[in-house]
Parts: structure tokens; sequence; C-alpha cells
């Protein structure tokens, strides 16, 4: 059983500290509703492991222990997103954007501006507008693999809608488009 006082007197102690370990924790992790998110994670995590506390006098240290695995933890997340990302952008089929304009579908431009906007924006920046994909991936912060990975989920999204509107044609690829008046 636990020595520790009653959960009032742990989130009084917690809260007298929480300044100082947000700060703790945004000194580790840049992003700071990142940093808040893990402070939350493991006020959740202290409260339902309060039973392991022997001790109400270690609570702070015991807390940033937590709070350091929190850490420790949403890199090793990152980096194993990081790593399938890589590995799905190098097994996604090339794309060649030369080839596709030859035959796409007339009505596909109706149907961009009804894309969630991530996709939209990938569609009109970067297919239609040829920017350069390494530095749309800059602007975007996020590395070239995973740019290629939502530019093949926004081709993927503008296809799905044009077999749905323009049927057969669109599954054969628009060669002989016939779904547009």
């Amino acid at each position: 059983m636990s020595n520790v006082g009653s959960t009032e007197t742990v989130d009084a102690t917690l809260l007298a500290h929480r300044d100082k370990l947000l700060g703790f924790i945004r000194s580790k992790v840049s992003d700071p509703q990142a940093a808040e998110d893990i402070l939350h994670d493991s006020l959740l995590k202290a409260m339902g492991s309060l039973s392991q506390l022997d001790d109400e006098e270690k609570l702070v240290s015991w807390f940033y222990q937590l709070v350091r695995n929190a850490i420790i933890d949403r890199y090793r997340r990152q980096q194993t997103e990081e790593k399938y990302l890589d590995k799905y952008a190098l097994e996604a089929p090339n794309f060649d954007a030369s080839e596709e304009k030859a035959t796409v579908c007339a009505c596909f431009r109706e149907m961009i501006p009804g894309l969630k906007d991530e996709y939209r924006e990938m569609i009109e920046s970067v297919e239609l507008g040829e920017a350069d994909p390494k530095q749309v991936a800059a602007e975007l912060g996020i590395t070239a693999n995973n740019l290629k990975v939502r530019r093949h989920r926004a081709r993927q999204k503008l296809k799905e809608q044009l077999v749905e509107t323009c049927g057969e044609c669109a599954a054969r690829g628009c060669v002989d488009c016939t779904c547009q008046a």
C-alpha cells in the first residue's frame, strides 16, 4: 500500500512544480504543444501509478522520471514513424507527372477544391504548379520521403473521387475521356 497522502496533496505538489516541469520538458522538446501533451500524459500516468510511490518526499523526483521516460518514448515513436514512412516512400510507386498530365480527365480540376486542404495544396503546388518537392518539404517542415507519401495519398484520393464521379473512364486512366460534354 502507498504511503503517499491524498490525491489532493499530490495534485497540489505537482501543480506547484508545473512551470518547472514544463520548462524541463520544453528544454528537451522544441514543440510547445508536444511539451504540454507530454506533461498531461505524464500527469495521467502518475495518477494511475501513484500506488507505486512509497514516500511522498520522493514525489517530485519520481514524477520527473516519469516525464523523462515519456520524452524518450515520444522520440522512439517518432523514429519508428519516420522509419516506416521512409520505407513506405521507397516502396511507393514512382510517379511521372508528365505522363499523368497527358491522360488526366479534364473534370479533375473541379474535384480539387473538394479535397482535404493538405491534399488540395499538395496537388495544386507540386502536381499542377510544378513546385520543387524538396522546397515544399522544407516549407512544411517534413522530410522528402514524408512529402512523397503525402503526394501519393493526395493522388490516390483524387483518383478515388474521379472513379466515383467519372466511373469507368477514370478507372482506365482517362485515355479516352467521355465523362464531360
